[in-house]
């Protein structure tokens, strides 16, 4: 069944999404059986508390056990403290709270997490990509996703850097799977570069890769696709069905919600990041959200004192390939092609468009970061640097200038120019 509804003019009271949620589980078989919610970690704006909230209230006295995943992909795990303040429990406990439910970290680097579910062929992988790729890749999940008897995807609609619009079945893959086709999702976005496949509506060749991933799993699965007013928790929409069809309904709303657009290029762009951005590695969408409207020459500053890393997962491999434009890769794949894909891919997104030729590369745009991050380790990853303490964003603000962009609370709201819409 499909049910919902949503508008960028207005948000949901808590009893239309209520009844939202319990429309679509009302005729579920789910009595005595087990279920599994998938939820994002804290690196996305949505009303996780009243969403779990409402779904315990439908299946605590109905489901055997009910297991909620936060869909990490490979994010760092949320701690207790976390956890609570994820679901809403702080000062509570989620024991209290939520006492049917047991809130999990998906752990992505223990190889007794997945379960395998088969491969997808190279000659597949050459379709699904339209021909970028072709190479054979394993699909493993989260095994408490595979045997559940029902996967539910609850999680926020966005512009998105890697597959066009996030949800749906990307809180699958990547949000629980194996690194295999994490990486190769990833690199296939990259392949098409940030800047043209963001925002992007529809079926992209990413989405495509995930959404036939996802039809391997054996799980039912049904989706709460939300779609999140800006700058708070309240829903302009809420759309509950497969996952293919609440994510599209919820995509199409969020194209009118998240989708900024301006009328010329900018000079320069500062992206304040909020502090649920904890890495570069996820403060990288300061950037990716502001690529299209910056000018050719111009500059990104990502403005974030609070982080002082680049990731704490993958900041290693990081410092040895540092950030480069996908043509840089691709003209010494030989030299690359060991490291993880999806490692490449994020280089390439934060570094931007770009050419590599006779051994020069030349990005589109200079990348600067105002962090806690060292000069000389921004220099040594191929990024500019700023201090923070030089920048006063109230003053940016107060003194505004025709060429400069200031951008609060980055990382959401996706950035175009009108004549992309047009």
């Amino acid at each position: 069944m499909f049910v919902g509804t949503g508008s960028a003019e207005r948000t949901l009271a808590e009893d239309e999404t209520a009844r939202i949620v319990h429309d679509l589980l009302a005729g579920q078989d789910i009595d005595g059986r087990h279920v599994v919610v998938l939820v994002p970690d804290g690196t996305r704006s949505a009303p996780v508390p009243m969403m779990l909230r409402l779904l315990h209230d439908a299946l605590a006295d109905r489901a055997r056990r009910i297991d909620v995943l936060i869909a990490l992909g490979t994010h760092q795990p949320m701690d207790d403290a976390a956890l609570d303040v994820l679901v809403g429990a702080s000062g509570i406990g989620r024991a209290r709270l939520l006492p049917k439910m047991t809130v999990l970290n998906h752990e992505w680097s223990n190889p007794g997490t997945y379960a395998d579910l088969g491969t997808i062929t190279g000659e597949q992988v050459a379709e699904l990509s339209e021909g970028r790729l072709r190479a054979p890749v394993d699909v493993r999940i989260n095994r408490l996703v595979a045997e559940a008897d029902l996967a539910l995807v609850c999680g926020p609609v966005f512009p998105h850097e890697v597959v066009g619009f996030s949800g749906g079945n990307k809180y699958f893959f990547p949000g629980v799977s194996g690194p295999e086709v994490i990486d190769l999702s990833h690199w296939l976005g990259a392949l098409i570069t940030s800047h043209d496949i963001i925002g992007t509506r529809g079926i992209t060749p990413v989405r495509r890769l995930i959404d036939h991933a996802a039809a391997m799993i054996p799980t039912p699965r049904l989706c709460l696709a939300m779609v999140v007013k800006p700058g708070g928790t309240e829903l302009n929409g809420l759309y509950a069905g497969t996952p293919e069809e609440a994510w599209a309904a919820a995509a199409d709303l969020s194209a009118q919600v998240h989708v900024r657009y301006v009328d010329r290029p900018y000079k320069t762009v500062l992206s304040v990041m909020p502090r649920r951005y904890e890495d570069m590695w996820t403060a990288a969408k300061g950037m990716y959200k502001m690529e299209p409207v910056i000018a050719d020459g111009g500059e990104v500053i990502v403005y974030a004192p609070h982080i002082d890393r680049f990731s704490a997962t993958h900041g290693a491999l990081l410092a040895e390939v540092g950030y480069h434009t996908r043509d840089y890769f691709l003209a010494q794949w030989d030299r690359f092609r060991d490291y993880p894909l999806g490692v490449l891919a994020h280089s390439t997104h934060l570094r931007g468009q770009g050419t590599f030729e006779a051994d020069v590369e030349r990005p589109r745009i200079g990348v600067t970061l105002a962090t806690g991050i060292s000069e000389e380790v921004c220099a040594a990853h191929g990024l500019g640097y700023r201090d923070p303490g030089t920048i006063d964003v109230r003053q940016w603000v107060d003194n505004p200038d025709p060429d400069v962009l200031v951008v609060p609370e980055a990382g959401e709201i996706l950035y175009r120019l009108t004549s992309y819409r047009d």
